[in-house]
């Protein structure tokens, strides 16, 4: 089956005083269709930016886009304004980082959601007002006839989350984007959402993109992963083969940053040391190599491409595949000496 949604060597730019910000860097993504692909990695590694492209957001006059985003066939960046609008929302959807922002603080939060379903269809304001009811009935939101004229100030984290969620599903779209949907939550509320995208994904049938700094998030939700950095794809593959057999650096340094139930409560974490690099003055070669503890010469002045390591497992690094097997086999044994 055809993926519903396809990135195809993605490059998106910003100029800004300080120079040239290489934001998104020939990124190739497919999204199948009832299935859930999560983008994770460090701020600034151009995730969100990937989303807010695919969504047409980042049509901006100091931005340059170029590279395609095949929607069933369609090129989403060679669409007019107006056919991009009616697509956005009906067929392709977006939950934002923080919902008090993306939400009108003026207007109630049941018209915001009518206001979606009647710029894309013809329906009389007391059926899109009911669907509006229904849609926050389907994210679990208790009185819902009641929710609809709520302001968003009036609502919790958590529920002005479900009607961001009930907001993006209510015209049933094809793609869902979902950028951090469970940051500033506690634990509890971000569980609570995350198994609710699931059951609406099921029940509708809808892809989702999840874009995600969490590698927890993604170990319950994800089938595919891409690990980006520095606005690059550094190694993609199935859930259970990033999880379990890893072989970029920067992957195995995610990894082992995640806190951890089975080690001594007084062991330290282990965070990847150095920083981001710079997107207006990247590294030379890969852009990983200042921060990698297994750096060799050729990385300073050799780009790494994303070639397969198996059928279905891709890799952007160059240890050969014997080194990385040694190296990852060796920081599990680490790992369960600690614990």
């Amino acid at each position: 089956m055809a993926p519903v949604l396809e990135i195809r060597d993605l490059h998106v730019t910003f100029r800004t005083r300080d120079g040239i910000v290489q934001a998104v860097d020939g990124v190739s993504l497919d999204l199948a269709r009832g299935g859930t692909l999560g983008i994770v990695g460090e701020s600034g590694s151009g995730k969100s930016v990937t989303g807010l492209t695919v969504m047409g957001l980042t049509r901006l006059p100091n931005a340059t886009i170029s590279g395609e985003v095949l929607l069933d066939g369609e090129d989403l960046l060679r669409l007019h304004d107006d056919r991009l609008r009616e697509i956005r929302g009906k067929r392709i959807a977006m939950i934002f980082q923080d919902p008090l922002s993306s939400l009108h603080p003026l207007y109630k939060v049941g018209w915001q959601i009518e206001e979606a379903i009647r710029a894309h269809e013809h329906v009389s304001p007391h059926a899109a007002r009911a669907r509006a009811i229904e849609a926050l009935r389907s994210v679990e939101i208790p009185s819902p006839a009641e929710f609809v004229d709520r302001y968003p100030h009036e609502l919790s984290g958590g529920m002005r989350q479900r009607a961001m969620i009930a907001m993006a599903l209510v015209l049933g779209p094809d793609v869902l984007i979902a950028d951090e949907p469970t940051t500033a939550l506690d634990v509890t509320v971000q569980a609570q959402i995350l198994e609710l995208i699931a059951s609406l994904q099921r029940e509708f049938h809808t892809a989702v993109l999840l874009i995600t700094h969490d590698l927890g998030v993604i170990a319950e939700t994800a089938d595919e992963v891409a690990v980006m950095y520095a606005g690059r794809v550094v190694e993609q593959g199935p859930l259970e083969t990033i999880l379990d057999g890893p072989e970029h650096p920067y992957t195995w340094g995610l990894l082992r940053s995640i806190p951890r139930l089975d080690v001594p409560r007084t062991a330290r974490l282990r965070p990847i040391e150095g920083s981001p690099p710079s997107l207006i003055h990247p590294p030379s070669g890969c852009h990983f190599h200042p921060r990698c503890p297994y750096v060799m010469p050729m990385c300073r002045s050799m780009d790494p491409e994303l070639l397969p390591s198996d059928a279905d497992h891709l890799v952007a690094c160059h240890l050969s595949p014997t080194e990385k097997r040694r190296i990852w086999r060796g920081l599990q044994l680490e790992e369960a000496a600690a614990s």
